[in-house]
């Protein structure tokens, strides 16, 4: 393979010759590197540009597998952090200018773990300010736009990660996700990403000031966008090592069983009264065949109340963040993030006070419900969203914007609020008026079975072939006309 070709193999292709020598870290990642210096600065993915450390780094695991070290599981693959996510000796921004100057003092468990691995850290991506968008746009860095198009939103708030993995730049991006800020990029660009369930990926920022409140403890999760299902299982192991300073990690391995030969997945189409386009349609029937013709024995039934589940919890996290974080938004956040807010709180009217008591005493209820329906069907194929991902800005015009950016969103932050694993890959690529967009389908599973969504994610792939092979033939006009 050419040179300038390595940035197009997956991480686990990459992992693959690195480790038995056909090919070096050094090239691995100065591939990634180019393609980076290429694409950024038209896309805006990645905004601090780790190179230099990137090719010391690479260089120096050459030099220790030549010395006969061992190699870890990611040695040599490029990888990309997002901003919000301590990396000792650089500024952990949230995307908001006023931390600009915040450096982290250490690593955060999911940076060390990824290093620990043998993966090399290229750059540092995009989110929107305090990550609490489902599109990535702020003043101090500005916008992350779409490789599709700009017809279409970048989603966030892991924007800058999804777009990077999948133009190449780097062969993981680490990204994290409190209503859907894994899922969203992913289904932005048509990458696959699976947001683990409560206490999978150990996590914490050293650089905090103030534990964060319980909301955010029990529904935010580190994790990985990917262009293929493959790769979260090569790097999903690593991600989950325990780190002590995660007090409320569960040490469990990746695996904990053989999958079942005939897993039963609950399918739905129920989308609450919001209207399911044709495309998202579609791309739920895709899915479907495709799991039905890998083994699966899929039965059309609802899961337990995900739209009274999914409301209850978003608006209990409005009520934490109306406490703990509306002093902050309005001090450092610019005029557009004061007003996304202020919609947020109109479409999730906030819990507070005993009411918010109660409400996390009726997550229990939820968390049960569904525990006992995963019993009979381990996994649930559910849309992501009810319709193909929405324009840029959108979240910006009023209640209705934020309407259809989050608030149809329920198979998204309902995940989060029941602590439960959540796969997102492509089903299908929708040719819509404005231009191509993919369209991704979701895959719940059962607590800590963060695999066996995983593994229906790849079962899925396989009917659809890889997002990222098309993008690039789009994005290439040589590739077009060969």
């Amino acid at each position: 393979m050419a040179t300038d070709d390595i940035w197009r193999l997956s991480a686990t292709e990459l992992a693959e010759r690195t480790r038995s020598g056909d090919l070096s870290a050094t090239e691995a990642v100065q591939s990634a590197i180019d393609r980076m210096h290429a694409l950024n600065p038209a896309l805006n993915a990645v905004v601090e540009d780790l190179s230099t450390q990137a090719q010391e780094r690479a260089r120096a695991l050459d030099a220790q597998r030549a010395r006969g070290e061992p190699t870890g599981p990611l040695h040599g693959v490029p990888v990309t952090i997002k901003v919000n996510v301590d990396q000792k000796g650089h500024a952990t921004t949230n995307g908001v200018a006023a931390l600009k100057d915040v450096i982290a003092p250490d690593d955060a468990p999911v940076v060390s773990n990824l290093l620990k691995a043998g993966a090399v850290v290229i750059g540092r991506t995009n989110t929107p300010e305090f990550s609490f968008r489902a599109d990535t746009d702020n003043p101090l860095y500005g916008r992350t736009h779409n490789p599709w198009g700009r017809h279409i939103s970048a989603g966030g708030s892991s924007g800058g990660a999804g777009v990077a993995v999948m133009t190449g730049m780097g062969a993981l991006a680490h990204g994290n996700d409190i209503g859907g800020s894994l899922r969203f990029p992913a289904a932005a660009v048509g990458a696959v990403t699976v947001k683990p369930g409560l206490g999978r990926v150990p996590a914490w920022n050293p650089s905090q000031k103030a534990e964060r409140g319980l909301l955010a403890q029990l529904m935010s999760v580190q994790g990985l966008i990917t262009r293929s299902a493959a790769d979260l299982h090569l790097a999903m192991p690593s991600l989950i090592t325990p780190d002590p300073r995660d007090p409320f990690h569960v040490p469990l391995p990746w695996r904990m069983a053989d999958p079942d030969p005939q897993p039963r997945v609950a399918f739905t189409k129920n989308t609450f009264g919001y209207d399911l386009h044709p495309e998202v349609d579609k791309a739920l029937d895709t899915a479907r065949v495709a799991l039905v013709d890998a083994g699966y024995v899929v039965d059309e039934i609802d899961p337990p109340n995900v739209f009274g589940c999914g409301r209850l919890g978003y608006r209990a996290l409005m009520g934490e963040v109306l406490t703990l974080m509306k002093g902050d938004v309005e001090a450092a956040g610019s005029e557009t993030i004061q007003r996304i807010f202020a919609t947020y709180f109109q479409e999730f009217p906030p819990i507070t006070g005993p009411d918010l008591v109660r409400a996390l005493a009726q997550r229990s209820h939820h968390a049960r419900e569904w525990s006992l329906f995963l019993e009979d069907y381990p996994l649930v194929l559910s849309p992501f969203l009810p319709q193909p991902f929405f324009r840029p800005d959108r979240d910006t015009e009023g209640p209705g914007g934020v309407h259809e950016v989050l608030g149809c969103a329920v198979y998204s932050y309902a995940m989060n609020f029941l602590g439960l694993p959540a796969a997102c890959v492509p089903a299908r690529l929708a040719e819509l008026p404005n231009g191509p967009q993919p369209v991704n389908v979701q895959i719940t599973a059962r607590r800590w079975r963060e695999d066996l969504a995983v593994d229906a994610a790849a079962a899925i792939e396989a009917r659809v072939d890889r997002m990222c092979e098309t993008l690039w033939r789009r994005m290439d006009p040589a590739e077009q006309a060969g």
